[in-house]
């Protein structure tokens, strides 16, 4: 397996896993597919953060993205969506990415990566709840599943609500 950035000549295989990784049959075109897609076109798309995992064959078998997000008036990173296509799943494609995207961010001076998942999963990649840090979900409701990942470059001094781009506000 191979983690790069993504190229503008992946995107439809892109999108083919992220649907693949999120449908189900009463979703056959998930919301992830369509968030991806507008993330794509805003100001906040950071192509740098944007990574894939292709197997031994150069398949795109997995994709991770982050992109701009603010803590008050401080840059941080949104994570998602975190796609694996099912029949790569459970092989350490996941684990991969991010790895390497947590990597990127730490490398390229980011303070911290927020998401919202399950904390089962993440809680292995260092992500605590965001409330640990003053830092606020954007919906109450979402603790504890939204989650923060403090990199070096983290000032506790960063404290509020976490605001996503835009996109992540159609949904």
């Amino acid at each position: 397996m191979l983690i790069r950035r993504e190229t503008p000549a992946d995107e439809d295989a892109v999108r083919a896993v992220t649907t693949a990784a999120f449908a189900k049959p009463d979703t056959p075109d998930p919301v992830e597919a369509g968030l991806l897609d507008q993330l794509r076109t805003c100001g906040a798309w950071l192509p740098e953060f944007s990574l894939v995992a292709t197997g031994d064959d150069g398949e795109i078998v997995g994709h991770v993205v982050c992109t701009r997000g603010h803590v008050g008036t401080h840059p941080a990173l949104a994570l998602g969506p975190l796609s694996v296509h099912p029949e790569h799943q459970r092989r350490g494609v996941g684990l991969a990415l991010m790895h390497a995207v947590l990597g990127a961010a730490d490398a390229t001076g980011e303070p911290l990566v927020a998401l919202l998942g399950d904390p089962a999963y993440y809680t292995r990649f260092g992500f605590r709840v965001s409330t640990e840090y003053g830092i606020t979900p954007p919906d109450p409701a979402w603790t504890p599943y939204f989650q923060v990942r403090t990199l070096t470059s983290y000032d506790p001094a960063t404290r509020g609500a976490f605001a996503y781009p835009e996109p992540f506000n159609n949904l």
